[in-house]
């Protein structure tokens, strides 16, 4: 647990947003939004009100009748926002796509399928409150699954414990809160693999957690086959470890070790088996790197937004009319260089600079651009 140095305690008054990335849940969303809707109803705080909040439901390319339910729930609630992909772009989009729609001061990532029970998101929430920018929820108990995904789960947290660059929080999933300054920065981050629990890592705020227990899928079935476990961590270790990238080393290093013990015991493998296996090694790791870097550099975006339904909650119009204003900064310069007057949302300043052009040039321009 890293020390508390988040700065200022939130005021009171704040809005909440909890992003719930659905994919063919139709049959458990209904329960999803009643448990939510209780528990951020819930007085908190020493001044015992419940604090404004909002559900994103981001819907990633379902074939069921998930749209239909949430277009229902967004009808009946104004504090429900809605996103739709245009088809299936995974579980990490959904997440980062709903994190970018949020508009509260803290956003709280939960699944669907009610295995992450919504009643510890108050805890979250007040450990938010104590000053913790990160607060990750620690499974301490897998209620409901088989013992290969519960080993398996185990192997994963512990190995890319031992080989990411940056600690990741052990038996942790995305069920986390992030403060408002971290989901600005995650949502700029320029990296289309993603692996978001380990961009949070990296970014190094403060981080606490809360124990739970998982519990089982509460209706329908897992989207999370093996196929996307293994491309999960597949895609966890190449982006938070360095270690991949030096396999080939330390594979040759092991190969013409051996070689040279064989030489000297008389032992020797047989001809080309070493060769080829440390060839073929390399090759795999270096065509996984050059088509990451091939994927980002072809510039297309994560996730492609079909619809949106917004949410019509005073407290988020009032965030967003905030966030606008604050983001965005108009400034007047001289043209000379040597004067510019800065003003973001009702605030003004004026700044001396060097004197970049020449004197006969001097005028007034005006500018705006985000900060």
């Amino acid at each position: 647990m890293s020390e508390n140095n988040a700065g200022p305690v939130p005021g009171p008054r704040y809005l909440i947003s909890v992003v719930v990335p659905c994919f063919n849940e139709e049959a458990v969303l209904p329960a999803t939004y009643e448990r939510l809707t209780a528990v951020m109803s819930r007085p908190v705080g020493p001044d015992h009100e419940p604090p404004d909040h909002e559900l994103v439901f981001v819907d990633d390319g379902s074939t069921d009748r998930t749209w239909e339910v949430l277009r229902e729930l967004a009808a009946d609630d104004p504090r429900v926002h809605l996103v739709r992909f245009s088809r299936n772009f995974g579980h990490q989009c959904g997440l980062l796509a709903g994190l970018r729609e949020a508009a509260g001061d803290a956003v709280v990532m939960i699944d669907a399928d009610l295995q992450d029970p919504p009643e510890v998101v108050p805890e979250l929430v007040e450990r938010w409150r104590q000053g913790w920018p990160v607060v990750s929820a620690r499974r301490t108990r897998r209620q409901g699954e088989s013992w290969f995904k519960r080993g398996s789960a185990y192997a994963f947290y512990r190995t890319l414990d031992l080989l990411a660059d940056q600690p990741v929080a052990r038996d942790t999933g995305d069920f986390r809160l992030l403060d408002r300054s971290v989901v600005d920065l995650i949502a700029t981050l320029p990296e289309r693999r993603l692996f978001l629990r380990g961009q949070i890592s990296w970014a190094g705020f403060p981080e606490t957690t809360v124990e739970y227990v998982r519990r089982p899928r509460s209706a329908g079935r897992s989207k999370y086959g093996i196929g996307r476990q293994l491309a999960l961590a597949h895609q966890a270790l190449m982006s938070c470890s360095a270690v991949p990238a030096r396999l080939p080393v330390l594979a040759s290093a092991a190969v013409l070790g051996a070689a040279a013990a064989g030489a000297l015991t008389g032992r020797a493998a047989p001809r080309g088996t070493w060769a080829l296996g440390v060839q073929l090694l390399c090759l795999g790791v270096l065509a996984d790197y050059v088509f990451q870097e091939y994927d980002q550099t072809r510039g297309r975006p994560v996730y492609l937004v079909r619809q949106t339904v917004p949410g019509r909650s005073a407290a988020r119009t009032e965030r967003m009319e905030r966030m606008e204003r604050t983001e965005r900064t108009e400034w007047t310069e001289r043209t000379d260089g040597t004067e510019r007057t800065e003003r973001t949302g009702g605030t003004e300043r004026t700044v001396r600079t060097a004197r970049t052009e020449r004197p006969e040039r001097a005028g007034w321009t005006t500018r705006a651009a985000a900060s």
